[in-house]
């Protein structure tokens, strides 16, 4: 039977057309009665303006009454093969608004609509010139006084920032950064992107030398230039460093290094920012209509404020300041934290012949990496998955297909499986003393990621050496003070040392507004990240979306971009064709901005 006339087709065929005539008819409540009793609608941009998932008959009768008359869908088709399982009918669709086009994605249960998903793919009139539409780039014929590629690039990089103003400013020139400003670059907004450091990609470089991705290379392309084919799996941080330095030119991003924002306030009459600038230690006013912050999801560095601190006579640092090993042989080393990175940093010290200590203050999730590659990342970020026809960005919308509401249920059998298949391990960790946990609800490492950004570890090897004992550890305790050559902890014991770590996390993104704009602006939009699940770090109510990322803020004119370089990748598209639509005057009335509970 052919795959598009089967009855899953037919299915989705027909839930599409009806979905089509109630949408038409502009009744709202004949609209939600396509959906079951249980429903979610995942909205990218298309319909509410904003990223944004209804919840219920009533959520979504909301939505629609509020947009439906400006967003005027139609054009509903069926896009790909559909499929059924276990009870649930899934297919892929096309569609069409008044400014924009879109690709869709939708779950059926008895004929009902259980979750449906809804993207912009490209504003009508604005679409991105690629393929037959490519530009030409030779001037073909003789032409007096000719510019050439070259004299237009260095006419708009001399131009842009002093005679001319960006319309989006990017602040962090990160993976976040130069994905977001490649797609700004395609749709033609005028961008500069600023890095304090001296060479993009130096973030990665001037980490501690052991550092790779923990995530697979099949997770971590960056938009339009995937990696090449014989890249490794997990890359190593110098070749990232390399690869977006050389990304950045390819692109021909406006890429502003040792430059670094002074000051930032917005302008509410003339509806811009005035943003100061040290580049290259000469002071420069950029004026753009729109301010992204793209300094990394986790934010300012948490540096604690230990009794002592200020007595110590060794070294101490930050994770985000340690340069690595090397310089530690046969020194006693502690350090402070168990999630990522201090598992990364402890590894490092041990290769590097320290005497290491991980002191533990709270449990933490371990994933061994091969195993998460198999059970979590394999059906869509795999090569077995690409040679199914799950291609990086189908694999996207199917992650971002899922609500949040309940991903937690999709992820609990993975872990399950995981905490079975790696019961050694575990067992060996536990007897070593170490506290491990598998979430709050026993949904793993990613809920965790999304909820709080931290409290979990990707096993690469330093659990093993924990687990042996190569690796010391003091679990349950907190300190209590630094003396100057040793650590005092609560339970009464001290560990001396000539370096300390401190691998304590990252506050929210918001820190960065308090830095750069004020507290009153970091106040009035709000804690970034975690929607609300009403578990550790990430209290209630129920936000449904990730606070604040890649989506309008409370503040005019304000985004947050960030995440890992899946998230990075997927959502730099939504957050350009948002920026894209104001430049060009035809963004509708956002729906559901978010309230904001927490301020940080």
């Amino acid at each position: 039977m052919d795959a598009m006339v089967s009855p899953a087709a037919t299915a989705v065929s027909g839930w599409l057309a009806d979905f089509e005539a109630a949408l038409a008819s502009g009744d709202a409540a004949k609209v939600a009665a396509l959906f079951g009793t249980e429903c979610y609608w995942r909205d990218l941009v298309s319909f509410t303006w904003n990223i944004r998932t209804m919840e219920g008959h009533d959520g979504i009768a909301d939505m629609l009454q509020a947009k439906l008359s400006e967003v005027q869908p139609r054009h509903f088709a069926i896009d790909d093969i559909a499929t059924e399982a276990d009870g649930v009918t899934e297919g892929w669709f096309t569609f069409e608004t008044a400014v924009a086009r879109g690709r869709g994605h939708l779950r059926l249960k008895g004929g009902k609509c259980w979750t449906l998903l809804t993207t912009m793919t490209e504003l009508k009139g604005h679409e991105e010139r690629h393929g037959r539409t490519r530009p030409m780039g030779a001037e073909h014929g003789v032409h007096r006084d000719r510019s050439s590629w070259l004299d237009r690039i260095e006419a708009e990089r001399a131009s842009l920032g002093y005679t001319e103003q960006p319309y989006a400013l990017i602040i962090g020139g990160g993976q976040g950064g130069i994905a977001l400003g490649a797609r700004l670059r395609r749709l033609g907004v005028p961008t500069i992107i600023i890095e304090k450091n001296e060479r993009a990609g130096d973030s990665w470089r001037r980490r501690y030398k052991s550092l790779c991705l923990h995530d697979p290379v099949w997770y971590d392309h960056l938009p339009y230039l995937p990696f090449p084919d014989h890249w490794p799996v997990f890359s190593p941080k110098d070749k990232i460093g390399d690869w977006l330095e050389s990304y950045v030119k390819i692109m021909e991003l406006n890429y502003w290094t040792r430059t670094e924002a002074t000051s930032a306030r917005y302008d509410q009459t003339a509806g811009e920012w005035v943003v100061e600038v040290m580049r290259e230690g000469q002071p420069v006013t950029l004026r753009p209509k729109q301010l992204v912050l793209a300094t990394g999801m986790s934010g300012v560095p948490n540096l604690p404020d230990y009794p002592g601190m200020d007595e110590f006579r060794g070294q101490q640092h930050h994770s985000s300041k340690h340069p690595g090993g090397e310089a530690w042989r046969g020194r006693k080393c502690i350090v402070i934290g168990s999630n990522n990175s201090a598992h990364d940093i402890c590894a490092d010290l041990w290769e590097h012949g320290a005497d290491v200590t991980m002191i533990q203050r709270s449990s933490t999730h371990i994933a061994r990496s091969e195993t998460l590659m198999d059970l979590a990342l394999g059906g869509l970020y795999s090569e077995q998955a690409l040679a199914n026809g799950i291609t990086t960005e189908k694999a996207d919308l199917i992650f971002a297909s899922i609500p949040y509401r309940i991903m937690a249920d999709f992820q609990k059998p993975v872990y399950a499986e995981m905490k079975r298949r790696d019961a050694s391990l575990y067992e060996r960790l536990e007897k070593a003393g170490f506290m491990l946990d598998f979430g709050e609800d026993g949904s793993g490492l990613f809920m965790k990621y999304l909820r709080r950004g931290s409290g979990y570890y990707i096993d690469v090897g330093a659990s093993e050496l924990i687990a042996n004992g190569s690796i010391k550890l003091k679990s349950g305790v907190s300190v209590k003070e630094i003396r100057p050559h040793s650590v005092l902890f609560s339970d009464g014991s001290e560990l001396p040392a000539d370096l300390i770590v401190y691998a304590t996390g990252y506050g929210s993104m918001n820190g960065w507004a308090a830095q750069l704009i004020s507290q009153e602006v970091a106040d009035k939009v709000g804690k970034c990240w975690g929607f609300g699940s009403d578990t550790k770090k990430d209290p209630g109510p129920w936000e449904g979306e990730l606070r604040n990322m890649w989506k309008p803020t409370q503040q005019d004119a304000l985004w947050f971009h960030g995440g890992n370089l899946h998230q990075s990748r997927h959502y730099s598209l939504y957050l350009a064709l948002q920026l894209k639509a104001r430049m060009e005057g035809i963004a509708g009335k956002v729906y559901g901005l978010q309230e904001v509970y927490h301020k940080g």
